[in-house]
């Protein structure tokens, strides 16, 4: 026989299961238990009593039992004894058997006559018992659906548990009790810059957006400070956070699948089949349990009887032990059509928390699917609290505003004061980087003149920001903002320069393109779609006051909506990374543009669009691949001119048609293919600065000494052997680089240059330097670039006047 101790082990579920067991499973544990004790005392009375005891049948009642009118009970012989005596009946035989002869007997009907459910009753029972205890449990021990169980039940728990949760929750709750307050008071006072406006709409938890018809703005509402209920110190928010990652990847993981749902449907299948199976066979053999049985041996020639009449002294009580376990089975059974008529009723294999939603502030929590669902299902049989505190981590509104009280117990204010610094335009600015949102201490530091904000996905702007009144520079650096209509207000009023750094143009929040005092803008990031066409920006036309565009991109033409800003527009520079400008057309509504710079466009020539532009005075073609500058001619009708960078491009030579830019004054025409400087560069009078480095360059022509108003003159990285005379007639200059070159000497007359305060010498043949170089009372040791030994080899009293301190100050060129 099975113990009770051997079997327990099959119904020993961790206590933490007890969530997933609904009040079906949980009952009919209890029957299976009763339903295992009832098979324990059957066999425990089997074994102490169970037994029959057999008479024979005298031949003379069989007799009588034939002839009619005899009842059809048999009667026992009485067998009398006396001491002594053998009793005998009327045939002979002998009546009075011995002791081992009935115990023989006995047992030869026990296994005869006696039906085989009788004998065997106990172990059905335990079999069919231990079946339907393995049958409730088997979903928690299959090995595909155990680990997701386990990893469930265990992060349910610690949700349930988490200081995160009451907080989240208690924090519903007051915010839907200053809800009720404020609509019970009234309107309220706002406070400055918020909008009163009834198109505000509700908050929204999307980037604003314009609408393509009127630009109608949306902003998100100012979010109401409710007090903290609970503090959730740095341990509890770190766990909190892994709960987080824990519920995102258990649900990847479980809600593509239903095996879970499939195997509770087929072992509650199994249990009715199984139900089913005994309610039949048990209804036809419990009529063969009974007191009388007929047993007919074949041991006449041992006793001289054929036929026994035996009785079972366990009858009555194994009777009265299976119409329990009948009535066992039918309540059994009933659970498990409820459980099946459960599974089937509704579809278990979604999951929605619209109740939850309804009730807390947290609207964006989704509905599940599959396995994960069917066992939301089940927990709810359990306590529907259960999840709805697990709802919480499901929601990113949540997750959101965990890590704005982690970020806020990390970025005090002392900390972000120690990371504020000054830029080189020596303003306070603050840079935070890949943080997960914007720290409310940020807005405290009123200070402040240049806030950065690279790679927050989730920054939101509060109306905080109203409090730093010294704000005028905003970089956005893969961080579509999100600003509440307060903060837009702020900014639209007092933002001068705004940076967006983006992947895709959908990343430039919507609220940007309505800053009407906007002075400066730089866009950075990829406006070509995939067919390289362009991705339209929104327009601009709002950005009345914007002076200064800036654009580094992939443009294969300049955005038409950049023509909204056209009249009042005074700098555009695009940056191409090597993506061919083709389209050029919108630069002649460019008429007020002072400053054009088209670096890294690939153009071959010089743009005929860019002769219409009647005010520009500096024109920037860096980086491109421009051969020759024969349509510089054109440049005439641009009388106000006087910055031409034509550098790092492919030019050859210089037309004489550049005399007809009278007024240039800066001239960059490095990084080239020159080999000579035609004399009409030095008729142009005004040029102050020529800049002809690292060309292949080996004469500087006499006529340089015409340029009586050059103050900057770099030739460096050529191929110079001598220098002119004529040169150190320009006594204006103040920068010479005359590096890696080959000169040999440098003339006395250097000293000619009482203006000078850098020169750069080094990497070139010299033996020497000239002590005429201590009467340039402006040059100092700092501003003359040679090799050590020339500078050590200059006489002592040269060397003084070098290392003189000046206040005058050092200007170095470009």
């Amino acid at each position: 026989m099975f113990t009770l101790a051997e079997v327990a082990s099959l119904n020993d579920i961790q206590p933490t299961y007890r969530i997933l067991k609904p009040w079906w499973d949980v009952f009919m544990d209890y029957l299976a238990v009763v339903m295992l004790m009832v098979a324990i005392f059957a066999g425990t009375m089997q074994l102490t009593k169970d037994q029959v005891v057999c008479l024979p049948v005298l031949q003379s009642t069989v007799n009588s039992k034939a002839q009619p009118g005899t009842s059809g009970k048999a009667d026992f012989t009485t067998v009398e004894t006396t001491t002594g005596q053998e009793q005998k009946d009327s045939s002979g035989r002998k009546t009075n058997l011995d002791f081992q002869q009935y115990v023989f007997v006995n047992q030869m009907c026990y296994h005869l006559a006696l039906p085989w459910y009788s004998k065997y009753f106990p172990y059905l029972v335990l079999i069919h018992t231990i079946i339907l205890i393995v049958s409730s449990n088997f979903w928690f021990k299959y090995p595909k659906t155990c680990s997701k169980i386990e990893h469930f039940v265990s992060i349910l728990g610690k949700c349930f548990e988490s200081p995160w949760t009451t907080k989240a929750l208690s924090e519903t709750a007051c915010e839907d009790s200053e809800e009720n307050k404020q609509r019970l008071t009234g309107a309220q006072s706002l406070p400055k810059y918020v909008s009163t406006s009834s198109d505000e709409g509700s908050p929204s938890a999307s980037t604003p957006m314009i609408t393509k018809s009127g630009f109608k703005f949306s902003a998100d509402k100012p979010m109401i400070e409710v007090p903290s209920v609970t503090i959730l110190d740095k341990k509890d928010g770190e766990q909190a956070k892994a709960l987080f990652e824990k519920v995102r990847k258990f649900r990847a993981h479980v809600e593509d699948s239903d095996l879970i749902y499939k195997l509770y449907v087929g072992q509650t299948v199994i249990k009715t089949v199984k139900f089913i199976f005994i309610l039949c066979y048990t209804a036809n053999f419990v009529n063969t349990i009974s007191f009388e049985h007929i047993c007919n041996p074949k041991v006449e020639h041992l006793i001289g009887y054929t036929q026994f009449e035996c009785t079972h002294n366990m009858a009555y009580m194994l009777k009265k032990l299976l119409i329990s376990y009948i009535s066992l089975i039918c309540v059994y059974g009933f659970i498990c059509l409820y459980t099946l008529f459960w599974l089937f009723r509704i579809p278990l294999k979604e999951y929605s928390f619209e109740k939850v939603r309804e009730e807390s502030s947290f609207s964006d929590i989704p509905d599940v699917k599959n396995d994960f669902a069917f066992l939301l299902h089940m927990v709810d049989q359990y306590d529907q609290l259960y999840s709805k505190r697990f709802g919480v981590f499901l929601s990113e509104v949540s997750e959101n505003k965990l890590r704005e009280i982690s970020l806020n117990h990390e970025w005090t204010f002392e900390k972000l004061r120690q990371h504020v610094s000054r830029n080189a335009q020596d303003k306070q600015e603050l840079h935070l980087f890949m943080l997960s949102g914007v720290p409310d201490a940020v807005f405290d530091l009123t200070d402040l003149d240049v806030l950065k904000l690279e790679l927050i996905p989730e920054a939101k702007i509060p109306a905080k920001i109203s409090q730093m009144t010294n704000l005028q520079e905003l970089h956005l650096c893969h961080c579509p903002a999100k600003v509440e209509q307060t903060a837009f207000s702020f900014l639209r009023d007092h933002l001068r320069c705004l940076h967006v750094k983006f992947t895709d143009v959908a990343e430039i929040p919507a609220w940007v393109y309505l800053l009407k005092n906007l002075r400066e803008l730089y866009l950075i990031g990829n406006l070509n779609s995939e067919n390289n066409k362009m991705i339209g920006l929104e327009s601009l036309r709002e950005l009345r006051h914007l002076k200064i565009l800036n654009v580094k991109s992939n443009l294969t033409k300049i955005p038409p909506n950049i023509t909204d800003v056209a009249p009042h527009l005074t700098k555009l520079v695009i940056h191409n990374d090597g993506t061919k400008l083709v389209v050029l057309n919108s630069l002649k509504k460019m008429t007020n543009v002072a400053e054009l710079e088209l670096q890294n466009c690939e153009l071959e020539r010089i743009p005929h669009a860019i002769f219409s532009l009647s005010n520009l005075q500096e024109l920037d073609l860096k980086s491109n691949s421009i051969r020759t500058i024969e349509e510089i001619i054109s440049f005439q009708h641009l009388k106000r001119l006087t910055c031409l960078k034509l550098w790092h491009n492919k030019i050859v030579n210089i037309p004489s048609s550049i005399t007809h830019i009278k007024n240039l004054e800066s001239l960059y025409l490095s990084n080239n293919k020159l080999e000579s400087l035609p004399a009409a560069v030095f008729s142009l009078q005004k040029l102050r600065c020529l800049d002809v480095s690292y060309n292949s360059i080996a004469l500087i022509p006499v006529e340089i000494g015409l340029l009586q108003n050059l103050q900057h003159f770099h030739i460096t990285g050529n191929k110079v052997d001598v220098l002119p005379k004529q040169l150190f007639k320009c006594v204006k200059l103040r920068t010479l680089s005359l590096g890696q070159n080959c000169i040999t000497s440098i003339p006395d007359k250097i000293s000619q240059l009482v203006q000078l305060t850098h020169l750069e010498l080094k990497g070139n043949c010299l033996d020497r330097l000239p002590a005429t170089l201590g009467q340039c009372q402006l040059l100092r040791k700092s501003g003359l670039v040679v090799e050590d030994h020339l500078f050590d080899a200059l006489p002592s009293e040269v060397k003084e006047v070098l290392n003189q301190d000046t206040s005058i100050p050092f200007a170095n060129g470009i």
